[in-house]
């Protein structure tokens, strides 16, 4: 990826694809030449007020550089934080449920579990429904879970609801009503009653959301949808016609929690659907890039200005789950695993009333930002903690941004003071906390998972996500760190590696030993056709459209699914054989044993799925050049040399503090643009570029693989490493 290139004449019309990535402190644009290759990537200030505005800034940013105009762009991809921040600070609007007769308390019910297990019983509070019960109302008529109707649907209870929500302005409304996966006729007529008596209502009916079974997720799923409806689509709305008066008919897509993205006119149906749009996108670019680097075994660090989000990658795709929750609301659609913690640059250091240090998850974000931002900050950060310890340079982007070195020591020598610390340990604790939160939202996608993380490299990424990857190795004792080019802007360049994907599922529910093989093979029919005709909206030819089938499987008395491959062809007794023999084998790679052969223990399948994907064509990797063979930094110098100082690469030299105990060290400057392939040099060393900072801790070596990554083991292990290219 080629950071930063100066801007030349305007060319003939190109074809150029954009991604924009907009975080808590920055927007960042990569933008892919399609017909030449080349990428360039740099970002720009975010708006909090106005995401639009950093939006567009980045647009017109990014083509000044490349030289060219809005009737240059082809496609813009999006990954936006709209939906996921206002469910994280629970400014959700008022929204109404409407739910079947006898079943209005179903969210109050909820599942009774209790965060952290029964030892937190005597202490959690339960948190707020994000539908009050006085805004609850029922209609009568009733489904089995075979979608038989038992009572008919009474349409004079619907419309009292409908006028009861009009004449309290109550907008937004989700509907859930029994067994509507198995029937969906009941809720559409609530719809339509809807339309008639509140039109300017928003609605959400769970038989389009999630066609699951399991009321309460099914409804929370649904009242999510219609929470975050209003806000995300007057905000693509707002981008959409902005970017349509920059380049008219531009293609505008937004990423989606599942790995894929669609189209922003479709978005605004299923608003759902990108709740962790960011995230999503940058464990996919970590995992192609970490892919085509050789590890198959990889998690995933994204630090921003806000938070940082970890996922994990195996053989280049990232697990998805169908279980998140994104604050306290949980979310049963697909998406990629990730968690994520409060620790990002601008999480705030502060002194709790019994007189320890917390880090975050309170953010100052972009505005005001850290104190080093001179932008009227008042508490110290994460960031401010890196500056005064010497670990990023007086300023950011390049130099475009002059960071105000004094106001972050200050701050952070009046918190020392409270505290009763030197300053210097205050800003190595304040970053030890971080990385401890950090490891711990690691450790749960992780071990948690039942993986063994000593086998995993980690993928750094993001504007801060590298800056505490030494020391992340040292606490989970990982093989070692990847960290891509131009890491800052990974998220965006993953928004220019994704696939159209849409999901589709349905709930059917029977014992293996009795399966209707033909009843199987309809639900399955019908969920691809369903795809199709979603993938043609998004003009994707017949035969460019890829489907993927997968079932979910349990035994008899189970309370939880395991997902399998189905894979194509038709449905006979061979077919459910080898599908129930992969959920076998499944079960006992998760749990440590399987039932198979068992007659007492029977299979039931549950959930069929069909997930439509619309591939692109993604962009090319390409290879870093090495140095020519006896210049200066070269693996060909004479051994014992240290090439981290022969290397033209050391731009300079500045104290850093990498440990309290040892103080600041003289510590060389490596601009990364200047590196090639094949270079080495050990910590105590610092890598600089245009958007992030890579503090290289005593200990520890670098080597610079033939795609431009920085690959980071403890210095026992170099330059034989985990995996990857050697």
């Amino acid at each position: 990826m080629t950071s930063q290139p100066q801007p030349r004449a305007t060319q003939p019309r190109r074809r150029i694809r954009i991604g924009i990535d907009t975080g808590g402190t920055f927007t960042d644009v990569v933008a892919l030449d399609e017909d030449s290759g080349e990428l360039v990537t740099t970002k720009t200030p975010s708006t909090p007020a106005d995401p639009a505005d950093g939006f567009i800034d980045g647009v017109h940013k990014v083509l000044d550089l490349m030289g060219a105009t809005g009737n240059d762009i082809t496609a813009v991809c999006h990954g936006t934080t709209v939906a996921t921040n206002q469910l994280l600070e629970g400014k959700v609007e008022s929204v109404g449920f409407i739910t079947t007769e006898g079943y209005e308390f179903i969210l109050e019910i909820a599942r009774q579990a209790v965060p952290d297990g029964y030892g937190n019983s005597y202490f959690w509070v339960k948190p707020p429904r994000i539908v009050p019960v006085d805004l609850v109302r029922t209609v009568g008529g009733r489904v089995d879970f075979e979608g038989n109707e038992i009572r008919p649907f009474d349409e004079e209870s619907a419309v009292a609801a409908a006028r009861w929500f009009r004449d309290r302005g109550t907008r937004s409304v989700g509907v859930c009503l029994l067994h509507s996966y198995a029937d969906d006729s009941h809720e559409r007529a609530v719809r339509e009653v809807l339309r008639r008596e509140h039109p300017d209502a928003v609605v959400s009916l769970s038989s389009e959301v999630l066609r699951e079974y399991r009321e309460y997720e099914r409804s929370m799923t649904t009242l999510v949808d219609a929470a975050v409806k209003p806000k995300v689509a007057r905000y693509v709305a707002n981008i959409h016609d902005r970017l349509d008066a920059l380049a008219p008919g531009v293609a505008f897509s937004i990423m989606k929690s599942n790995g894929g993205v669609l189209s922003a006119d479709e978005v605004v149906k299923q608003p759902v659907t990108t709740v962790l749009s960011g995230p999503a996108a940058g464990a996919l670019g970590a995992g192609l890039v970490a892919h085509r680097a050789g590890y198959p075994k990889v998690l995933t660090c994204d630090g921003g200005g806000t938070s940082t989000d970890v996922s994990v990658v195996l053989d280049g795709e990232p697990t998805l789950t169908t279980e998140g929750t994104v604050g306290a609301y949980p979310s049963k659609i697909p998406m990629i695993d990730v968690v994520t913690v409060g620790a990002g640059g601008g999480s705030v250091a502060w002194v709790t009333p019994e007189g320890t240090l917390k880090v975050g998850p309170r953010s100052a974000g972009a505005d005001p930002g850290p104190l080093c931002y001179g932008k009227g900050g008042t508490e110290p950060t994460i960031t401010d903690a890196h500056v005064v310890l010497g670990r990023i340079p007086p300023h950011l982007l390049g130099g475009e941004i002059p960071l105000d070195v004094d106001a972050a020591r200050r701050g952070v020598d009046e918190l020392a003071d409270r505290l009763g610390l030197d300053p210097v340990r205050c800003a190595t604790g304040i970053l030890e906390i971080s990385a401890w939160n950090q490891a711990n939202a690691l450790r749960q996608v992780s071990v948690k998972r039942g993986l063994d993380v000593r086998d995993f490299m980690l993928t750094t990424f993001g504007g801060s996500g590298s800056l505490l990857a030494c020391r992340l190795v040292d606490v989970l004792d990982l093989a070692g760190v990847v960290v891509p080019q131009n890491p800052g802007n990974l998220s965006a360049f993953g928004l220019l590696t994704v696939d159209v994907r849409n999901d589709y599922v349905q709930t059917a529910v029977a014992r293996h030993d009795a399966l209707d093989h033909g009843a199987v093979q309809k639900v399955f029919d019908e969920l691809t056709d369903r795809a199709a005709r979603a993938l043609d909206a998004e003009g994707f030819p017949r035969s460019a459209h890829r489907y993927v089938r997968t079932a979910d499987l349990r035994y008899f008395g189970q309370a939880f699914e395991v997902r399998v491959p189905a894979p194509d062809g038709p449905v006979d007794a061979a077919y459910a054989a080898s599908v129930a023999d992969a959920f076998h084998a499944e079960h006992r790679a998760l749990y440590g044993y399987d039932f198979r052969g068992d007659a007492s223990q029977q299979v039931e399948w549950v959930n069929l799925r069909v997930t439509g994907v619309g591939p692109i064509t993604r962009p090319e990797l390409r290879e870093l050049p090495g140095r020519d063979p006896g210049s200066p930094g070269s693996l060909s110098d004479p051994p014992g040399q240290d090439r981290a100082d022969r290397s033209k690469t050391v731009a300079g030299r500045r104290a850093v503090c990498f440990d309290a105990d040892d103080g600041f060290v003289d510590t060389p400057i490596h601009w990364r643009p200047d590196l090639r392939a094949g270079d080495t040099f050990s910590g105590p060393a610092v890598v600089e570029e245009f958007g992030s900072t890579v503090p290289v801790h005593p200990g520890f070596a670098v080597r610079v693989d033939t795609l431009g990554n920085l690959v980071i083991t403890r210095e026992a292990l170099h330059p034989t490493t985990a995996g990857g290219d050697r």
